[in-house]
């Protein structure tokens, strides 16, 4: 992966979300810093998490929509109008557990069969980044980003069932992320 890729990638989620969505843009905002956050715990990885931070949530931009599942709508236009690096495409399509949302939405088997899952530590990370920032971008509690999901689509949207489901593999990304970045594995 080239170097730089957070920069463009940055670029890239400003001009689809800042004007359109500002409060989504703001959130974007939030992740990116969070997964700044985990630079200490990355090594190598340090510049694709935090493309895909930045670019986890560009499948809402207005002008992307296709599916109307954001994921997926996201890693189809960075990988098809940037070729963008898979690794970063697979991110995207499947962060914060869309494979769950995708069955609830019958579009599992078109993300299972366009992106592989990506790699299961940096998912983790991202889904950390994703699952503590408010729609505002200030840092929450995964718990507290799991009411305020469920309190902004309501009891019987298909994404508050959606949270239910991915509940405890988001609370646990979460907490193995803490953990690491409590006690970071020694380079020896």
């Amino acid at each position: 992966m080239k170097k730089n890729t957070a920069a463009w990638a940055r670029d890239l989620a400003r001009k689809h979300l800042e004007i359109p969505l500002p409060r989504r843009w703001a959130h974007t905002q939030g992740v990116a810093r969070q997964a700044r956050t985990l630079t200490p715990i990355l090594g190598d990885n340090v510049d694709l998490l935090e493309a895909a931070a930045w670019l986890h949530d560009i499948g809402y931009a207005p002008d992307l929509v296709d599916t109307g599942f954001h994921p997926l709508d996201g890693a189809r236009y960075i990988r098809d109008s940037h070729r963008a690096d898979p690794q970063l495409c697979r991110l995207v399509a499947h962060h914060s557990c869309a494979l769950i949302e995708a069955r609830e939405r019958g579009l599992a088997h078109e993300l299972a069969s366009e992106f592989a899952m990506g790699a299961p530590d940096l998912t983790q990370k991202l889904i950390f980044c994703d699952m503590t920032t408010t729609p505002d971008g200030d840092q929450v509690s995964v718990q507290g980003r799991l009411s305020e999901i469920r309190k902004r689509y309501g009891p019987s949207d298909l994404v508050t069932r959606f949270t239910y489901l991915a509940e405890p593999h988001l609370v646990g990304a979460v907490r193995a992320v803490e953990r690491a970045v409590v006690a970071p594995p020694s380079d020896q």
